[in-house]
């Protein structure tokens, strides 16, 4: 594999993991919930869901779809009913207070922030799609193993340094002040904008 067509295949990747979509979304609402460390944990379970839909693509996940096209329809009607999930239970519990108090049931260990973040990408069939189509389209016949594997530890490292970053930028102290005076408002409309992703993955 040449080192152009290995730089074409990350900048794709690149492309995709900063397009908006439901996870740049979940950074960006953890990053304003609960700061910058539970953002990268939330970022860690991104960058390996793609790392999985990636892997999936190698071992022939276009193929399966094309011989079955029902799985790749009930992916998406499971994916948008995760993300529809997520976005009833964002506008539910909008209005209620935040506390800084670690402790709360509300608060995600590293762990399930991970959980969600990885739950997040995988619920999204767009990285199957992309993965399966356009990124397995970029990769030489002659790929070695090694190049390949590089191009999986790329894309995690985008997938994780974006969402970090779009963390990092929602838990600034005064997007964070803003946020709690006007909390019961945003969570509503990240609510609305992860159930319109939802019913879009549902009818495309």
């Amino acid at each position: 594999m040449t080192l152009t067509a290995f730089l074409a295949a990350a900048l794709l990747c690149t492309m995709a993991a900063v397009s908006p979509g439901p996870a740049v979304l979940m950074a960006a609402r953890i990053g304003l919930q609960q700061g910058l460390r539970t953002g990268a944990a939330l970022a860690v379970g991104i960058g390996a869901g793609a790392v999985f839909w990636a892997i999936a693509a190698v071992f022939g996940l276009s193929l399966l779809f094309d011989y079955a096209p029902a799985l790749l329809i009930a992916l998406k009607i499971i994916g948008a009913a995760y993300l529809i999930w997520m976005a009833i239970k964002m506008w539910r519990h909008a209005s209620d207070p935040v506390t800084d108090d670690a402790e709360t049931p509300t608060s995600l260990t590293p762990f399930r922030a991970f959980r969600l973040g990885f739950a997040t990408q995988l619920a999204n069939p767009k990285p199957a799609v992309f993965f399966g189509a356009v990124f397995i389209g970029t990769l030489p016949s002659d790929a070695t193993n090694l190049s390949v594997f590089a191009l999986l530890f790329v894309i995690f490292c985008v997938e994780f340094t974006w969402n970090t970053f779009v963390a990092r930028l929602f838990s600034l102290e005064r997007t964070r002040k803003a946020y709690l005076r006007m909390k019961h408002i945003i969570d509503r409309i990240f609510g609305g904008l992860l159930a319109a992703l939802g019913i879009k993955i549902a009818t495309t």
